[in-house]
């Protein structure tokens, strides 16, 4: 079944790069999607945590985690592009030598762009929905993104290395299930993993801290801050998808895959 699956991720990535090769557009607009079905994600997480929040419950965290499995659920049905797993299709398929790396680092920046552009997009529809203005709303995630903003480089890097690696085996795991309700509950399980565990997702983050600017708090987050986040946890990312999932999987299966290679 493992055979099966990398089959399957070859098959994905082939299939990202004829689209970005029929239309750049096209292909920018599933990633817009993807941050923003990740901002849907990142919308009902703090609103459902922030009643526990407002009370100190420690059921914050799990019901944020539990909710907030919806973004990939979205994004896995919902035909959308994302970063971090393309970070795990495209070396796998630039190591099997069916793409090359010219290309890989052309995907992987124009999903980035489309991602940063979807966060900015569904931050400036949440603003003007005006849902959330009041503090006891928006304290929770303005906690958060504070949090994120000063937590130490070194210790960002090694919390996105986990998480790409836990989020890339959410996509991959369930490519084995033939049930949509196994896969589903599957992704769920993988995604609260990674929100309760508290590892650091640059998309995610983008959403976030792109909602935070936009609540009633002026200066609650920072340029600066956000970038200080950002760019660490884009190479832990990097290294938790390309190395823990493409290149690891692709060595301990070697021996098999050289006698489905083209």
């Amino acid at each position: 079944m493992e055979i099966h699956s990398l089959e399957q991720v070859e098959k994905l990535s082939l299939k990202k790069e004829r689209i970005f090769d029929t239309g750049k557009i096209r292909y920018l607009i599933r990633a817009i999607l993807a941050s923003m079905f990740i901002g849907f994600g990142v919308i009902v997480a703090f609103r459902t945590g922030s009643y526990f929040y407002v009370m100190d419950s420690p059921w914050a965290y799990p019901m944020a985690g539990l909710t907030f499995s919806v973004a990939i659920i979205l994004i896995a049905y919902g035909g959308a592009d994302l970063f971090t797993g393309d970070t795990f299709y495209h070396t796998y398929a630039a190591i099997r030598k069916k793409m090359s790396w010219l290309t890989v680092s052309k995907l992987w920046l124009y999903t980035y762009i489309g991602n940063i552009i979807g966060a900015v997009l569904f931050a400036f529809l949440i603003y003007a929905t005006g849902l959330f203005n009041e503090p006891e709303i928006n304290s929770f995630l303005l906690t958060v993104t504070d949090k994120k903003m000063v937590d130490p480089v070194s210790e960002l890097f090694f919390r996105a290395v986990l998480c790409n690696w836990l989020i890339c085996m959410a996509f991959f795991v369930p490519m084995s299930m033939k049930d949509d309700i196994a896969k589903m509950a599957a992704m769920v399980l993988f995604v609260f993993g990674f929100f309760i565990s508290g590892y650091e997702h640059s998309i995610a983050n983008m959403c976030t801290f792109a909602i935070a600017l936009v609540t009633d708090n002026p200066g609650a987050v920072s340029a600066e801050g956000i970038v200080r986040n950002l760019i660490p946890v884009t190479a832990g990312n990097i290294l938790g998808g390309a190395i823990f999932m493409g290149v690891v999987y692709y060595y301990i299966n070697r021996p098999f895959l050289s006698e489905t290679k083209d």
